[in-house]
């Protein structure tokens, strides 16, 4: 089937209390992998792609490959940039193919992170993409974006509110303690703001910096209302670690084919892992 947009995908996730993991690839064994693990487990899939994978492969590349792979399923199948601060990227991807966009000006003021969400907005409803926002600042390292612990800074309930009402916005993406890159100890997640955000916004929320999560503060942030869980430093790992395991037995390999085939199946395995714990499993038809 075709790619669709986020939007209804997420309100139904949101709706029936489960989360659509989110998948950011960077090559087409990646992308097969987490396709592969979908199809298999029965589920929705966002797959997404950061602005230096956009720069690195080229946005027509990469939608016509998400492209060929949808509709080589039934699945309900969506393609999110990630992490964007400049509107002509977000353009060329809407014009390429994705479905859905991340406008991230949430080291603006709120004013100007308003102004600027307002205006991906009315590009991407008329072409009928979903629009995810941040709020707050989510910290550790997302390509060149580096927030530190010094200047991450949590969503504000009410500001989460108002952002909605003002921007029409469809995700939001509040930053509620989590980080991106890979934890070096137990998540400080506030999961008492997740519920005050949800309380006060009908829209799906998303839970940046999913990776290295434990499976219970997961399975309390879905509960609470985060209907889209983003992976991504734990698939390049997993992928990286297969690739040096082969080279480790065989440094004399030289045929790609050899070490991308479990590089490939290591991803499939945490990806299916990864729609366990979002509750996602047997939902594509719920979702298409």
């Amino acid at each position: 089937m075709p790619l669709i947009s986020s939007t209804e995908m997420l309100q139904i996730a949101r709706r029936d209390k489960y989360a659509v993991a989110a998948f950011n690839v960077h090559t087409l064994e990646m992308l097969q992998a987490v396709v592969e693990a979908a199809v298999e487990t029965d589920s929705p899939l966002i797959i997404q792609s950061t602005v230096g994978t956009v720069k690195h492969l080229g946005p027509d590349y990469i939608a016509h490959a998400v492209k060929t792979a949808a509709d080589r399923t039934n699945l309900p199948i969506a393609l999110h940039l990630d992490h964007c601060t400049d509107f002509s990227t977000i353009i060329q991807c809407i014009q390429a193919g994705y479905t859905s966009v991340m406008i991230d000006a949430s080291m603006h003021s709120f004013e100007e992170n308003v102004r600027q969400t307002c205006k991906v907005m009315e590009v991407a409803l008329a072409s009928g993409v979903n629009v995810e926002a941040e709020l707050g600042k989510v910290g550790g390292v997302e390509d060149d974006i580096v927030v530190d612990e010094q200047h991450a800074s949590l969503a504000d309930p009410a500001e989460c509110s108002l952002f909605v009402e003002r921007t029409g916005v469809t995700t939001l993406a509040p930053a509620i303690g989590t980080a991106h890159g890979i934890y070096k100890g137990k998540p400080n997640i506030d999961f008492e703001r997740i519920a005050r955000i949800a309380d006060r916004v009908e829209v799906p929320l998303v839970l940046h910096g999913g990776s290295g999560i434990p499976a219970e503060q997961i399975h309390q942030a879905v509960s609470l209302g985060m209907s889209k869980v983003n992976i991504a430093t734990e698939l390049r790992i997993a992928f990286s670690d297969a690739i040096k395991g082969v080279f480790s037995a065989h440094p004399e390999e030289n045929d790609p084919r050899k070490y991308m085939v479990p590089a490939k199946e290591a991803v499939k395995r945490l990806a299916m892992e990864k729609m366990q714990l979002c509750g996602s499993i047997g939902k594509a038809g719920v979702a298409r």
